[in-house]
């Protein structure tokens, strides 16, 4: 029978599970809503033992019968005698957004716990609904408003948010954070990947201010292989579901009503005569208006169309060639995460110089921002949850969490015209439970977004000079996609030309990765590994051999700039950084950028 204590813990720890789980899915285009930024600096404590979160049995405090004690209570000294072993007001500071790997020294290789506490004030109205909302955090997160822990999430690159609704006081109020980027084996990534594990909140925190009920949700955007034909929905929130909703798009001339059910959504289906179709030659953006009775939200949303028809790539019915380059959501010149719209769009500049009309975001998904900069600036993306390398393919809550970020990613970014590939992984080696895994994800990407491609970073494997792509998960796949490292991981770039490639599936040719490194500056003949000479002579050597594949359609070589890695151990010539960009570490252009843009260029015109 269980006695009393026990049961009180066991309701702390019930009580603890659903608060959890209670968060919504985030609001579309929240930017546009009322808030109120968080942002700024932040008082933080290092915490690698965990003293703030757990007591000397490793019991979590947040699951006793009270529920105090832990960091997340910000307490303050009443009487001269207590005993408090923190002190959030004396702590350092760091600014949020931000990795607090590079705003540290001693915070440069730490993975772990790190605490951070914001005050702000806010005077909450009896009639309007509060969101709490993070762009970011890596990689688990367990929030506290004023002391009351409000739910956990997991996944270091995908937004979440809070009902706070009833929560705030009038005046001062703090958000607690503890932001913990321990890499395990059965997470999403796993242990082992080839980035920076930069750890902290490193996109936006808003409070945004809603009606009372709202439009949550909406997607607005051409039917699959339509052009005349817009399909979509909105989404209500609140006690009144029942509404009518108006959809304008002025410049178009489109103006219609539709009404929500009883659970709140209404379908969209409208007739349009003609529309300026997104590419990347014409980024035509439309603004369209949403309204209910209650609320009103406004988007600007581009218009295309994306498929493939043997080893084509269509977009708006025509023939693409994705000339395109692989991206981290990292500055090179200064460390960290990109933390603005300057460092976003120096970027995607810099992908622009390089003739790119195409850029694959690596290897989890990118900010909102850089999305919408991607839209405006007519550049195509391929975007990517970080289902990596060695994943553990049989355990069922790793599967969910896999599907849960995959979902957070096409939910947020579904009305973006620039994205056309939904990517469910990168370099999966083959196995039976990989491909029940990785199937399983394709099929939830096609469930939730049917108008855009779904693919995958493939491997391949050699047999004497033979490259083969024969991989069953490309059954699944629009794209025959894959990474090839020849020239730099296996055999020398002048003996490319001995290999032939053998490709299974009879669909459009992507080249994900491909590449080598180079520190910039150093020179020397085209044999001396690390030259710009070496990997200059090995793009030269891999556009013809690549080009010997009739249906290559498109490639994203690795990567625009150089980036930091703790894999990346060579004291001269890596010093933690991978060397395969394209652009060092200082903004200067290595010999290879020009041998794919003079590439590039000749491609653009045979292909308009």
């Amino acid at each position: 029978m269980m006695n009393i204590s026990r049961a009180f813990t066991f309701l702390a720890l019930f009580f603890t599970v659903a608060i959890a789980v209670a968060q919504q899915n985030t609001i579309q285009n929240i930017y546009t809503r009322k808030h109120i930024s968080l942002n700024g600096r932040w008082n933080y404590i290092i915490d690698p033992y965990e003293m703030g979160y757990y007591d000397y049995r490793h019991e979590p405090f947040d699951q006793t019968k009270s529920g105090k004690g832990g960091f997340y209570d910000d307490r303050k000294q009443v009487d001269k005698s207590e005993l408090i072993e923190y002190n959030f007001d004396l702590s350092p500071t760091m600014k949020i957004p931000g990795d607090w790997n590079s705003q540290a020294e001693k915070l440069e290789f730490y993975e772990g716990t790190v605490w951070f506490r914001q005050k702000f004030n806010v005077s909450p109205a009896q009639d309007k609904k509060y969101i709490l909302y993070f762009g970011a955090v890596n990689y688990e997160a367990h929030v506290y408003l004023n002391g009351k822990k409000l739910g956990t999430h997991k996944g270091g690159f995908t937004p979440f948010q809070f009902d706070v609704t009833g929560k705030l006081k009038a005046g001062e109020n703090f958000v607690v954070v503890k932001a913990d980027n321990t890499r395990k084996q059965d997470e999403i990534p796993t242990v082992n990947t080839d980035w920076w594990n930069y750890g902290g909140i490193t996109r936006d925190v808003l409070l945004a201010e809603l009606p009372q009920t709202y439009i949550a949700d909406y997607k607005i955007q051409l039917a699959k292989g339509s052009s005349n034909r817009i399909e979509g929905f909105v989404k209500l929130e609140g006690e009144q579901k029942n509404q009518d909703i108006t959809i304008n798009i002025p410049e178009a001339g489109i103006k219609m009503t539709v009404k929500t059910d009883a659970e709140g959504k209404a379908v969209v289906n409208i007739p349009v005569k003609k529309l300026s179709l997104w590419s990347p030659e014409n980024p035509k953006l439309y603004q369209v208006e949403i309204a209910s009775a209650t609320d009103k939200i406004s988007d600007k949303i581009g218009f295309r169309t994306i498929e493939t028809k043997g080893q084509d790539i269509l977009l708006n019915g025509k023939s693409v060639f994705l000339r395109g380059i692989s991206l981290h959501d990292e500055n090179p010149l200064i460390p960290g995460r990109l933390r603005s719209e300057g460092d976003m769009r120096m970027m995607l500049n810099w992908a622009k110089e390089l003739s790119c009309n195409y850029v694959r975001l690596a290897h989890y998904p990118h900010s909102e921002e850089m999305v919408k900069l991607a839209d405006e600036m007519g550049l195509l993306v391929w975007a990517e949850v970080p289902v990596y390398w060695t994943i553990s393919w049989e355990n069922a809550e790793t599967y969910k969490n896999a599907e849960k970020q995959l979902t957070d990613l096409i939910e947020r970014d579904k009305n973006r015209s620039s994205v056309i590939i939904w990517s469910i992984g990168n370099e999966t080696p083959l196995s039976e439970p990989r491909f029940k895994f990785m199937s399983n994800l394709a099929d939830k990407a096609r469930s939730l977004d049917n108008t855009r491609l779904v693919a995958a970073a493939l491997e391949v494997h050699r047999k004497d000079f033979n490259v083969i792509v024969d991989d069953p998960l490309g059954e699944k796949l629009d794209l025959v996609s894959f990474n090839q490292y020849g020239g730099w991981y296996w055999d020398l770039p002048k003996n490319l030309s001995k290999y032939k490639f053998q490709i299974k599936y009879n669909k459009p040719v992507v080249i994900t990765e491909v590449g080598g490194d180079a520190l910039g500056g150093f020179h020397a003949d085209e044999d001396t590994r690390w030259s710009e000479e070496f990997q200059e002579s090995l793009y030269k050597h891999q556009i013809p051999f690549m080009n010997t594949m009739s249906g290559l359609r498109g490639m994203t070589p690795w990567i625009l700039t150089d980036f930091r890695s703790p894999r990346r151990q060579h004291p001269y010539y890596q010093d933690f950084w991978n060397r395969k960009g394209l652009i060092t570490e200082t903004g200067k252009k290595k010999k290879a950028f020009f041998v794919l843009k003079d590439f590039y260029d000749k491609t653009a015109q045979k292909y308009k």
